[in-house]
Parts: C-alpha cells; structure tokens; sequence
C-alpha cells in the first residue's frame, strides 16, 4: 500500500524490499498495530491520566489504603494458543475434549507485588462481585481502592448496597469506557492464557479450573513477576509520580 500510493504521488515504482528500506531508513518499524476501540473518548483518557487518577492515588495516601487494579477474564476448553513448528503445508494438530467448558476468574494485583484471585465457573454476575469483595476485603486490615471496569456487575445495585455497608473496606473507582489498556491486570490476564499448559489439554471443567488456580498461585509466589504488570507501555503512568504529565 505505501508503495502504491509513492507511485501515485511521485510516479515512482519500487520493488516491496525497497520500500521497506526507506521506511526503516525513516524510522519505522513492522509492528502489530494496538487495537482501540473507536467508541473510545480521548477526552475521557486525557481527564483519567491528569485529573482522575491523581485524584484516586491522593485519595488512598490519605486515608492509608491501598490501590489494587481488578479484572476477570473467561477460559474456554477450544482456546487454541501458541504456535509450533510444522511441515510445510501440514498444520500440527492439537488433542483436545470435543466437550466445550469454560471457567471465569477474577483477579487484583498491586503495585507492591499482590496478587488476589478467585476462580468459578458460573457467569459473571453482582452476586460474583460481591463475593469477591468479601473475600478482598478479608484479606487488607485497610482501605481497599480498587480500580474496575465498567462492566454492568461492577455498577450494580447489589455492589452498590455491599460498598455502603463496607465504607472503610473498598472503594471502587472506574476506569475510562472502552480503555481496557489502562488496566494492568489485563495483561495477568493475557499471560494467564499463555501459560495454560499446551501439550495436554484439560479433559473437563474441574481441570480447567484446577489448572487456572495453579496459574495464579504460582504468580502469588512471584510477587516480582506481578510488579512487572505495571511496566507496559499504557500501564506506566500508574508508576509515575508526576501523571499530570501523561
């Protein structure tokens, strides 16, 4: 394509290695593009970075607590992932159930290298939120704020009346709408999905779930690995002492 349209505009034809010379001679690289969703409002992102989030991290130093990021993620049994090598024109197969099952989890992480998780298998629902709060907050002898998505279990009247009876337990606080990249703990769930064991496939949903749990436990043991969430590329400024300059 940018030599098609070189060719438009300078009446000019270079070959595909050619092209990919001057673009590296200016630099620019072959990348993977980002996706964003194009219902997502920049003006939204630009108060998160200079006004809301300042405002969440003040808020948690004042009053002692502590910032976790959350999020859940679904696993299913047809997931295929990785890649392998194969001969040429014969695409490696992989032995799975033909039985279709899926577990959900949700997961907390924190900059100082926490990590919290639960793993169930029905849908994700107020009740599940809730139960997941009871279970953070047993955890902290402070404030929890934690940072969510907008998802409609996270906003729902049962979540709402479970915050007003818990005021110095948790405190949610939403992420922009459709900004999934500014939430650290979708990169857990990404390596989740890559780490789930790719030579033996899970025969049933208890295996699945047996296997997502020693996913987690594993990286609640590896406090450094979890640190490492924060230090993607969108996720930065959570680190940053200056956002204002984000």
């Amino acid at each position: 394509m940018v030599g098609e349209l070189i060719a438009k505009l300078y009446r000019a034809r270079l070959t595909e290695p050619g092209v990919g010379k001057y673009l590296k001679r200016w630099g620019l690289s072959f990348q993977r593009p980002d996706k964003r969703a194009v219902e997502q409002d920049p003006e939204a992102i630009r108060r998160w970075h200079q006004e809301t989030w300042p405002e969440i991290r003040a808020k948690a130093r004042k009053d002692g607590g502590e910032i976790l990021f959350a999020d859940q993620v679904g696993i299913r049994s047809d997931q295929v992932t990785g890649r392998t090598w194969g001969e040429r024109g014969k695409t490696p197969v992989v032995r799975r159930s033909g039985n279709r099952f899926s577990v959900n989890a949700m997961s907390a992480i924190s900059t100082k290298g926490r990590m919290h998780f639960m793993v169930f298998t029905e849908s994700f629902t107020a009740e599940t939120m809730c139960r997941f709060l009871d279970r953070l907050a047993g955890h902290f002898d402070h404030k929890v704020h934690l940072v969510v998505d907008g998802h409609s279990a996270h906003r729902s009247k049962k979540v709402r009346d479970w915050l007003t009876a818990h005021p110095d337990d948790v405190e949610l606080h939403f992420l922009p709408p459709y900004s999934p990249e500014l939430n650290p703990d979708e990169l857990v769930n990404a390596d989740l999905k890559h780490s789930l064991p790719k030579q033996h496939r899970a025969r049933d949903q208890a295996e699945l779930a047996a296997e997502t749990r020693r996913f987690f436990r594993r990286r609640q043991r590896q406090p450094h690995i979890v640190r490492g969430y924060f230090g993607g590329p969108h996720v930065r400024y959570v680190l940053d002492e200056n956002p204002m300059s984000a």
